[in-house]
């Protein structure tokens, strides 16, 4: 797994879970006890199954 900064992962799943609040389907089976659109964006960065990336720039 790609090593992410807290704020790449921050940013990560909370543009996810702004897009599940807005309808978008889940990417993985939620298990039924995970209902809160927050949680289900971190269930999914668990199982990398979050189509976002990261582009960082060049150093130097």
């Amino acid at each position: 797994m790609f090593k992410y900064t807290r704020f790449e992962k921050a940013r990560i799943i909370g543009a996810r879970a702004l897009q599940i609040s807005m309808g978008a389907p889940s990417l993985v089976k939620i298990p039924k006890e995970i209902i809160a659109p927050i949680d289900i964006a971190m269930y999914e960065f668990e199982q990398e199954a979050i189509p976002i990336t990261v582009k960082r720039a060049q150093q130097g």
